[in-house]
């Protein structure tokens, strides 16, 4: 190998930033017009076409990049959601591995005036619209991240790029195409994933740890259709509060605490140092960027144990509900059923099957009333807890966090799903992680007004291609 080199910070930042300017940004915009929802949200995907439309967008921008050797396939097997499978050949003999995805949650309610879901929109350095931040943005990134190492002529491993079409919908495709794809991904040593979140837009953030999480539909019926509620209320139990009577069983309603115990885990002392570190760099930014109604208030007022709970604690979220008809509807009827959606995330190290099955368990055995319950369509992922970073990674981190953010890295525990990690990480137990991404504060993926920050996601893009260039360089 050649004598090693350094990244021209400044031309890597022009480059970038230009690439950006030139074509990113309009083609994100073009993307974010296209409602791909992942197949949990469109059964009827495949026939809509919108997530092929998205991916041959995707692709059409991948084939006007000038990166030597690049080889690009589109995999679509029978049944399954399309992925892009990249191949970008190094100048020694490892692997790195970038991954990323370009299906996209549903639209949500609650979009400001001007915004939408399928509706992009510029403004100042932020672009509105579903999928641009989650995770639109990371096949650009990745190539971009090369094109900076070519265009200084610094050597690099061999790369390949996956960007999947259901992580949304849990990632159900990904094994059969990590299996099938397994002699052409080889080993990587590092691997790099862009659908994380940053804690602020201040710095590179590295995602240390990710939650599971179980979800399901908990279905509890009482009659076989509805009756006056004036003449069964006193008489037959209302489906609602036999809900409520279920859920009790999973979470104390006064402190939002896990009842169960074999949902928790000891949370590692270095995780707890880094929560620590946190929240002395972040202050009551931890928790004043959400969009607090009136005088509410966070469930504790510690930072640190905060920063825990969405990290290393178990957590009830009822994402939706069915059976609840919409106010101006509601006559005085004793509804049949209720249905609300399970969301409950695990800590890292819990197996997400097993936990499943005893909550499946807990909700349905013994019912009140002798009540029809039911726990259906339930989907468990697990967590996941990176290694112990080798020292030239976390200097990797510090220098490229200072050189294109001007701050020190920050490290936390995110409190979110990304099944492959979990994969990858028992596929590949010797390999290094750098798990990041540009959901930061008021970013709001999977709600209302999501947007790409777009001056982060240029910079973490130069913090990826000098982590690629130590990486040739680690064994030096």
């Amino acid at each position: 190998m050649a004598e090693p080199r350094a990244i021209d910070a400044h031309r890597a930042a022009s480059l970038v930033e230009g690439l950006f300017g030139a074509s990113i940004v309009p083609t994100l915009t073009d993307y974010i017009r296209i409602p791909n929802q992942s197949p949990a949200f469109d059964p009827d995907w495949e026939h809509g076409g919108h997530m092929r439309r998205a991916m041959d967008l995707i692709v059409a921008w991948c084939r006007t990049q000038a990166i030597a050797g690049m080889q690009l396939e589109v995999l679509q097997h029978t049944g399954r959601t399309p992925l892009l499978f990249i191949e970008v050949p190094g100048q020694l003999d490892d692997t790195v591995l970038l991954y990323g995805h370009m299906d996209k949650q549903p639209a949500m309610t609650g979009w400001s005036e001007g915004l939408g879901a399928w509706q992009p929109v510029l403004r100042g350095d932020r672009l509105y619209g579903r999928g641009g931040a989650d995770d639109g943005y990371s096949t650009f990134a990745s190539l971009a991240a090369l094109k900076v190492l070519q265009d200084q002529s610094i050597p690099h491993a061999r790369c390949v790029v996956i960007i999947e079409g259901c992580e949304e919908s849990g990632s159900g495709d990904l094994p059969h195409y990590i299996e099938h794809l397994r002699e052409r991904i080889g080993t990587p040593s590092l691997v790099v994933c862009l659908d994380s979140g940053a804690a602020d837009y201040e710095r590179l953030w590295c995602t240390t740890s990710l939650r599971g999480v179980i979800s399901g539909n908990l279905h509890v019926g009482v009659l076989r259709e509805g009756v006056h509620s004036g003449d069964a209320s006193g008489i037959v139990p209302s489906s609602f509060r036999i809900v409520r009577a279920l859920l009790s069983r999973l979470e104390d309603e006064t402190t939002g605490k896990i009842r169960p115990d074999w949902l928790y885990t000891e949370i590692p002392e270095q995780r707890i140092d880094q929560a620590r570190a946190m929240a002395g760099a972040l202050g009551a930014a931890v928790w004043d960027h959400y969009p607090w109604l009136g005088a509410m208030q966070p469930v504790t007022q510690d930072p640190v144990q905060m920063i825990l709970n969405r990290s290393w604690r178990p957590q009830l979220a009822i994402t939706g509900a069915a059976g609840l008809p919409e106010l101006g509807l509601a006559g005085n009827v004793l509804r049949p059923s209720t249905v609300v959606r399970v969301s409950v995330r695990l800590p890292p190290g819990v197996n997400a099957e097993r936990a499943k099955q005893r909550l499946i368990k807990l909700l349905t055995e013994d019912p009140p009333y002798g009540a029809d319950v039911r726990f259906e369509q339930a989907e468990a992922n697990d967590g996941w807890s990176a290694p112990a970073l080798a020292p030239w990674l976390e200097a990797a981190l510090t220098a490229s966090s200072q050189t294109y953010f001007g701050a020190s890295a920050g490290y936390l525990g995110e409190g979110g799903t990304i099944p492959f990690m979990a994969m990858l990480g028992e596929r590949f137990p010797e390999a290094q992680f750098l798990i990041t991404g540009v959901l930061g504060p008021e970013s709001n993926a999977h709600g209302p007004n999501e947007f790409l920050h777009i001056p982060t996601a240029q910079r973490l893009t130069c913090c990826v291609a000098e982590t690629i260039r130590r990486h040739a360089l680690r064994n030096a």
